[in-house]
């Protein structure tokens, strides 16, 4: 089966009836959790992004506090924490709310993370991290950048002190 494209899909979602299109979001959410999810957050959050936020890093605080100690074990569930912050970041559609996420999971990193290992995976997930911050900022409205950009020169100063092998002259903005 072929997908149509986005615009012809939203020209036949012009044509139909208000009963229709509540079918359609309500078929839609049962299919795929994620619609479902999405869907949730257009209707109750959408207008509140900054709390949607704060709420999502609530939840994802425990997965930092229960951190296993082992490199494997540890760098597996921060992959898993980053996907969930790219979930939740993709449903906002705000580059300045995945910037807050981002800062949030580097810092959360650097105070939970073992920084002695040398495990590369575990490395390369604050490196990978700190690279996408570094391309998001020019997308940010200049006063936001200047807002942030102390909190992402403090992430950089601690995981550069405390982590011998990160380098912050390679992130500087």
């Amino acid at each position: 089966m072929k997908a149509e494209k986005i615009s012809e899909i939203k020209k036949e979602l012009n044509t139909l009836n208000r009963d229709q299109l509540v079918d359609i979001c309500l078929r839609l959410a049962k299919y795929k959790k994620e619609n479902k999810e999405l869907l949730s957050f257009l209707l109750y959050d959408a207008e509140d992004p900054v709390s949607y936020v704060e709420s999502v890093k609530t939840l994802l605080i425990e997965e930092f506090h229960s951190l296993r100690k082992y490199d494997y074990h540890s760098a597996k569930q921060l992959r898993k924490i980053l996907r969930l912050v790219a979930k939740h970041a993709k449903y906002t559609a705000s580059v300045e709310a995945e910037v807050i996420l981002l800062l949030w999971f580097c810092h959360n990193y650097l105070l939970y993370a073992d920084l002695k290992t040398h495990y590369k995976p575990l490395h390369n997930i604050l490196i990978r991290q700190v690279e996408k911050l570094k391309k998001l900022f020019p997308k940010l409205h200049e006063d936001l950048q200047f807002d942030y950009s102390s909190e992402y020169g403090q992430i950089l100063d601690e995981a550069d002190r405390n982590a011998k092998w990160f380098n912050k002259k390679l992130f500087a903005l």
